[in-house]
């Protein structure tokens, strides 16, 4: 009986062998080594290694969004979810009196906003959601993304608020400086043909979907089509000079979106 049963056996046993040495995708490749400099090197490791146990960093929002209650009737919550420029901007004090909500996080980039896109945005109810991303990731300190990477985590944000009822109102890039010693390279890291790619294919797709637009660049922008000067001390993050000429040109792209 055993000499039957031992080939059906093998024939049974053979395909979950295999299984074993199967894989689809194609083999990881080591990450590319770089110096990123005295500040930016610490900085990046600590937060690569939390990155590890929280891509998204959903832990920072999680006990305000817990807090926060269900919008009120005929209330226009909006939600801003961005990097540090958002983050660093107090819309309490610059948006007196609206129901208005900061979910920026530091240094973070496209793809960590859309994974906590649900728990900082979705689940607060909001009229309409600011996004302003894409130029951590142009940069590359914490996450590679090719412009084909951008654009599809753009689309799927857009996606997913349209999917709850949410209009999206997309901000172009801002413009940057290198003018001061712990700016210089800001327009090596921050390439401005890659952030002139991105912006007209954000006017573009808002445009053709009737999302909202932003552009802070006419306001910001010196005589080079750089971020001016006096508007910024390290050549990125806006100061609050400019965050007060930024304020109504966002507040009219919201009303304009929210009343469609």
């Amino acid at each position: 009986m055993m000499r039957y049963l031992l080939p059906v056996l093998l024939l049974v046993l053979a395909p979950a062998a295999l299984a074993e040495d199967y894989q689809s995708s194609s083999p990881r490749q080591p990450a590319v080594e770089k110096d990123w400099g005295p500040w930016l090197g610490p900085y990046r490791a600590g937060i690569v290694a939390k990155m590890g146990e929280d891509f998204g960093e959903q832990y920072i929002y999680a006990a305000q969004n817990a807090a926060l209650p269900a919008p009120a009737a005929n209330e226009q919550r909006v939600v801003f979810i961005g990097d540090s420029i958002t983050d660093r901007w107090n819309l309490a004090k610059f948006f007196p009196g609206k129901p208005y909500i900061n979910r920026g996080i530091g240094g973070q980039v496209s793809p960590q906003m859309l994974v906590r896109f649900h728990a900082d945005v979705v689940a607060l109810k909001p009229k309409a959601v600011v996004i302003l991303a894409g130029i951590n990731d142009i940069q590359g300190a914490l996450q590679v993304e090719t412009e084909a990477q951008i654009v599809a985590n753009y689309t799927a944000m857009a996606e997913i608020a349209e999917a709850n009822h949410i209009k999206p109102i997309f901000t172009l890039l801002m413009p940057v400086n290198n003018y001061t010693p712990n700016a210089v390279t800001m327009l090596s890291d921050r390439k401005p043909e890659r952030v002139a790619w991105l912006n007209a294919w954000l006017s573009g797709f808002c445009q053709a979907h009737g999302y909202g637009l932003i552009d802070y660049g006419p306001i910001l922008r010196d005589g080079k089509g750089l971020l001016k000067a006096e508007y910024t001390s390290d050549g990125i993050h806006p100061n609050d000079e400019a965050y007060a000429l930024m304020a109504p040109v966002a507040e009219a792209a919201i009303e304009a979106t929210v009343k469609k």
